[in-house]
């Protein structure tokens, strides 16, 4: 059921980082939206899909957990590390691949974006690692205790 733990953190992490993003950087800020090389209509529909993408995450990730949860097998090292992970691994994919390979979007218009992406990936970073070092410890407690 780790693998299980893992997955339903992993999906939720994703989901909240989406979640998080559209609401803060799409809606409040007015920032960006998911797709910026088109009309503003094209963008609005664009955050409207990439909402839907982010809960559809959610939901899962919440489903996974509610059924560990009835099983009693869920592994909170590996809910958490996946949440972490998750949400690191989005970000990045997004600063990187959706930001500066792809061009959908960037993170600020008008401003000096260095700043403003190093603090986005770093973030991601920051996030990503600190959910591998939660895995690698309880892979280590859980190999600690099959010797013992």
């Amino acid at each position: 059921m780790r693998r299980r733990s893992l997955l339903a953190g992993v999906l939720s992490g994703v989901g909240l980082a989406a979640f998080l993003d559209e609401v803060v950087f799409h809606q409040l800020l007015h920032w960006h939206h998911f797709y910026d090389r088109s009309t503003l209509e094209v963008g609005l529909f664009s955050d409207g899909l990439f909402h839907a993408g982010g809960w559809i995450a959610t939901v899962a990730g919440l489903f996974l957990f509610a059924d560990l949860q009835r099983r009693r097998a869920a592994s909170r090292a590996h809910l958490v590390g996946g949440l972490l992970l998750g949400w690191g691994v989005f970000q990045l994919y997004d600063g990187l691949v959706q930001h500066k390979v792809l061009g959908l979007h960037q993170v600020r218009y008008g401003v000096e974006l260095l700043p403003y992406d190093l603090a986005w990936n770093l973030a991601g970073a920051l996030s990503a690692v600190a959910g591998a070092a939660v895995l690698a410890r309880a892979r280590r407690r859980a190999r600690g205790s099959a010797r013992g």
